[in-house]
């Protein structure tokens, strides 16, 4: 049986605000050598390109592209156009550890919470919260609309975690990075990568 570090993290970026979260993402995961099976929705694209200045492309992705720069790392990325339903992430007998979802667009969750996908991502997720595996969604949006929140409700009660894109101030965060990394550390945490992002709460100053 293998061990759950051995197994792949499926990683899904979509159309919300907070595309350094999912980059900055891959790059900790490649770094602790994990295996990452990476789809991006349309809008997700969108998001990069406005965010980040980085523009990819879903048909011809290039990792380079969205990463800015390939960061030192043992990990690798297996690519899955959103519209591929036949990639293996979209069947629970294809193994995982763990999806995430960073960030999370409403329009996402709602599709998840309600099991109505329509692309790849959607039904990665579907997957892992059928075949009882961690499945994480990183909203960023605010203030809450009730059928969000209801649909949050839905996906908690589902099994999957809820973690909101809300960074803390206790870490000494000195810059917008530091936010991110503390944001990207309570997903690895979440996911059972180790890693020393941030300040622990207790630790010494």
């Amino acid at each position: 049986m293998q061990h759950s570090e051995d197994l792949p993290i499926v990683v899904g970026i979509t159309g919300a605000s907070g595309a350094a979260y999912g980059a900055r993402l891959l790059e900790v995961l490649l770094a602790a050598g994990r295996t990452i099976h990476l789809s991006i929705s349309p809008s997700g694209q969108a998001v990069i390109e406005e965010e980040l200045n980085r523009r990819i492309d879903l048909d011809h992705f290039v990792l380079q592209t969205l990463l800015g720069a390939m960061p030192p790392a043992t990990g690798r990325v297996h690519y899955h156009h959103y519209k591929n339903l036949m990639a293996p992430i979209a069947s629970g007998s294809f193994l995982t550890s763990a999806m995430v979802i960073c960030p999370c667009s409403g329009s996402t969750l709602a599709a998840v919470a309600h099991s109505m996908g329509n692309h790849l991502i959607h039904r990665a997720a579907e997957v892992h919260l059928k075949e009882r595996r961690t499945l994480v969604v990183v909203p960023r949006e605010t203030p809450l609309s009730l059928p969000q929140l209801k649909n949050m409700q839905l996906l908690h009660e589902a099994g999957g975690v809820v973690l909101p894109a809300s960074p803390g101030f206790y870490h000494g965060a000195e810059s917008i990075a530091d936010l991110v990394d503390f944001v990207v550390a309570r997903i690895c945490d979440q996911l059972g990568v180790s890693n020393c992002l941030m300040k622990r709460w207790g630790e010494g100053k």
